[in-house]
């Protein structure tokens, strides 16, 4: 297992967001994490990639037991992060905002080479380089912050909420960016809110509820789920 959360909990001062959670991506695979608002999905991401310490449990993620690493160590060690709204840095370039994705990195050469390689992969990126994130539209900024954590050249990718608020055309387009993704050999652990998508990309699924795990399995399983249907599906 690459990543594996075992028995995780996470306090905002005395309240309890995350109860005991426990769940692994495999290397290689895609995994998703459904859920309602306030469920307690970006609070799981954010405990992975080091941005707030558990308060019981452990995450271990290739062989390391990362629970209470700082993040930029996280990142080193092949984490990368594409949090909820995107949250590119407006007033800099497209190429600026994609170059600090590579700042663990000493390899000037394959940095320059990685960049020539994400306009390839996301080619409107690369016809608007000079121009400042903040302008772009939302489809595009969801593309140049995936393209960033790429950058950190990771094994393991958290995407949280990557369809939110894009139009139908766009969020067939992230889908299949989160599939190549994957095809190059980059595990993805997804919280998607987007039920529909989420499973249909994951080979693994699990639903969480006020931060708890109340289903978890295959996602052709979960998609037969009773509750999952009604609750997520739409029936």
């Amino acid at each position: 297992m690459l990543l594996s959360l075992k028995r995780i909990s996470v306090h905002y001062d005395k309240v309890e967001v995350l109860k005991n959670i426990s769940l692994g991506v495999k290397e290689g695979e895609i995994a998703t994490l459904i859920g309602a608002n306030g469920a307690g999905k970006t609070t799981t991401l954010r405990a992975i990639s080091g941005l707030k310490r558990p308060t019981a449990g452990e995450i271990w993620f290739d062989a390391r037991n990362i629970a209470q690493m700082n993040p930029e160590k996280i990142v080193e060690f092949g984490i990368a992060h594409v949090p909820e709204g995107r949250r590119v840095f407006s007033n800099m370039t497209v190429y600026e905002n994609i170059i600090l994705g590579a700042f663990s990195r000493k390899d000037k050469d394959g940095i320059e080479k990685d960049v020539k390689e994400r306009y390839r992969q996301f080619p409107r990126l690369g016809e608007r380089k000079g121009q400042q994130a903040g302008s772009l539209s939302g489809g595009e900024q969801q593309m140049l912050a995936i393209a960033r954590a790429l950058m950190a050249e990771p094994k393991l990718m958290l995407l949280d909420e990557p369809t939110m608020g894009l139009a139908p055309l766009v969020v067939n387009h992230v889908a299949e960016i989160i599939r190549e993704i994957n095809q190059n050999r980059v595990s993805v652990l997804l919280v998607e809110q987007n039920a529909r998508v989420a499973l249909r990309l994951a080979a693994k699924g699990y639903v969480l509820e006020t931060g708890t795990i109340v289903v978890s399995g295959p996602s052709k399983d979960i998609k037969e789920n009773d509750h999952v249907k009604q609750a997520y599906l739409g029936g």
